[in-house]
């Protein structure tokens, strides 16, 4: 039963994630040999203002 968390930042369409998590459970479907209704994929969005790279939140730049 394989987990697959994704991370992103905030701005994906609701159509974006919805291609992402089909075409991540085609992915490790086809190289674990996992069944996909036992592939859960996570997506986490985070908000710019809770991420930040060398010490600048992505809602600062």
């Amino acid at each position: 039963m394989p987990f697959v968390t994704i991370q992103f930042l905030e701005g994906r369409t609701d159509d974006q994630k919805k291609a992402l998590v089909s075409e991540v459970t085609e992915v490790v479907a086809k190289n674990l040999k996992a069944p996909k209704e036992n592939i859960h994929v996570i997506l986490e969005e985070m908000k710019k203002t809770d991420y930040g790279v060398g010490g600048v939140r992505k809602s600062d730049i």
